[in-house]
């Protein structure tokens, strides 16, 4: 009798699991990812293209909605709600970042990367891999890189020297890394949200800001800012990162279907960048915009400084790992 109830418990229990099993399989995850770009970006068009991945790999059973254009919020105030566990996905520049995860602040180091080809091979990397989940213990994982160029001037008037920024009111992201770096240059750096950018140059809040040519389009600014100089200053990643609450509560395959579709999503990203930059440089020369091909090396020499305050620091330690990559 004793060994028939323990056979039968022992089947309650396997049919218990298999029970559990089969109603895993059978859940639906809808996943929040909000972001500050206009539809028509490239960064938008990649989620979109995760998004349909998402939703063939896991046949329906798992969902990313996407809300554009700052409608959950700012970027700082959607890693906060990341964090919080209150939405799922942002995607936002690495610069906000260096508030949540010190180590994104290695990509506000002016002229760190000497081309496009060096900064892919250290994203893709051991050094990559490692900021993208160093933010874990904040709340915060890295799930991909995604392109977003080199960051130039842009304003009303010339800037082909750094002495063309005494003065000036200068954009910044909500960056320390960005702020040290414009005044080093000589200007005065004013963080603004990118939502609020277009009426803060237009009404003269600002003189000057700085992004990539996909940006300076999308966002209409080529309409108040006549002279775009590309001085390449900065190559700051987009980075879309979900909450770790929410990473840690999907189910092992759902992760695996997440990571795939994120993974795919990135080289679709890169191809339609290239493609969007001359593109988009094109339309704001033809809009009128004077492009500045400007001498380079005053900028670097304006910034050294930076580069000298994190001697012997973790962020000058990746300085030197960085500047190895071959």
């Amino acid at each position: 009798m004793k060994k028939l109830i323990a056979l039968f418990s022992i089947f309650l229990f396997v049919f218990a699991i298999a029970g559990c099993k089969e109603k895993q399989n059978d859940t639906h995850v809808n996943l929040k990812l909000g972001h500050a770009l206009d539809i028509s970006h490239p960064v938008h068009k990649a989620m979109v293209f995760m998004a349909e991945k998402v939703a063939e790999k896991s046949q329906g059973r798992m969902k990313v909605e996407i809300y554009p254009s700052e409608q959950l919020g700012t970027e700082k105030e959607s890693i906060e709600a990341l964090q919080l566990g209150y939405m799922a996905m942002t995607k936002t520049s690495s610069a906000p970042l260096e508030g949540f995860i010190p180590e994104m602040k290695i990509f506000g180091i002016p002229y760190l990367f000497r081309d496009s080809e060096h900064f892919w091979k250290v994203l893709k990397g051991p050094i990559g891999k490692e900021v993208l989940l160093a933010g874990q213990k904040q709340g915060l994982r890295g799930l991909c890189f995604y392109d977003a160029g080199a960051r130039s001037f842009y304003a009303k008037k010339e800037i082909s020297h750094p002495s063309h920024l005494k003065g000036s009111k200068v954009r910044v992201q909500s960056s320390v890394m960005s702020m040290k770096m414009i005044e080093a240059m000589g200007g005065s750096a004013t963080p603004i949200p990118f939502g609020e950018l277009y009426t803060a140059l237009d009404q003269g809040v600002v003189d000057a800001a700085e992004n990539n040519p996909p940006s300076f389009f999308t966002s209409r600014h080529y309409e108040v800012c006549k002279f775009y100089s590309l001085d390449e200053h900065t190559m700051l990643p987009d980075i879309l990162a979900i909450s770790t609450r929410v990473w840690n509560g999907l189910t092992p395959e759902f992760q695996q279907i997440l990571q795939e579709a994120v993974d795919e999503s990135v080289e679709y990203q890169r191809k339609i960048w290239a493609e969007a930059e001359l593109s988009d440089l094109k339309s704001v020369e033809e809009a009128g915009v004077k492009i500045i091909h400007p001498d380079k090396e005053p900028f670097r020499e304006s910034v050294k400084k930076v580069w000298d305050e994190f001697e012997g620091t973790v962020i000058g330690e990746l300085i030197k790992e960085i500047q190895e990559v071959q």
